[in-house]
């Protein structure tokens, strides 16, 4: 019989077996390379520490609104892409796409902007010349990597 475990991430149930790894002696599995990278990247968010609940496991959530100018507008049929592309991501609220300005509304818990950089990047379509820097910039990296820091439970006293 196939054990069922429930994604740390997006809490939805999974074999087992899906995208395997193990924290700290601990198995766990996801549903998709987007949440086991999540997990991956900042385990406490996802499973706390002995004693303290995640932030996921707090049911929070962590809005963030992104915009990325473009140099070249989209066509109804790019921005359509983009909006379907977006939405195969968990974490994805909202997209708003008017010309040569996307929108996109997210959870941090679940979708970073290098993810959403990097999903926009496999479809091909042509956003213009740097477009892909832009919303990969070290600066929104480095934000959103020190609020997901400042979420972790911190047990710097005492146990390592």
């Amino acid at each position: 019989m196939n054990e069922i475990l429930k994604d740390p991430v997006c809490h939805m149930e999974v074999p087992a077996t899906s995208l395997a790894t193990e924290y700290v002696g601990i198995h766990y599995a996801f549903c998709s390379e987007q949440c086991k990278e999540r997990f991956q990247s900042n385990p406490h968010l996802y499973v706390g520490l002995p004693g303290h609940k995640a932030p996921a496991q707090q049911g929070r959530a962590v809005i963030k609104r992104r915009r990325l100018a473009l140099s070249i507008p989209l066509d109804e049929i790019q921005a359509e892409q983009v909006r379907h592309a977006l939405f195969e991501m968990m974490g994805i609220r909202e997209v708003s796409i008017d010309a040569v300005i996307v929108e996109i509304q997210y959870d941090l818990i679940q979708a970073t902007a290098e993810q959403i950089a990097n999903k926009l990047g496999t479809i091909g379509v042509n956003l213009g010349v740097g477009w892909n820097d832009r919303i990969k910039l070290a600066f929104i990296n480095y934000l959103e990597e020190c609020e997901i820091d400042n979420l972790e439970i911190e047990n710097k006293k005492g146990c390592h």
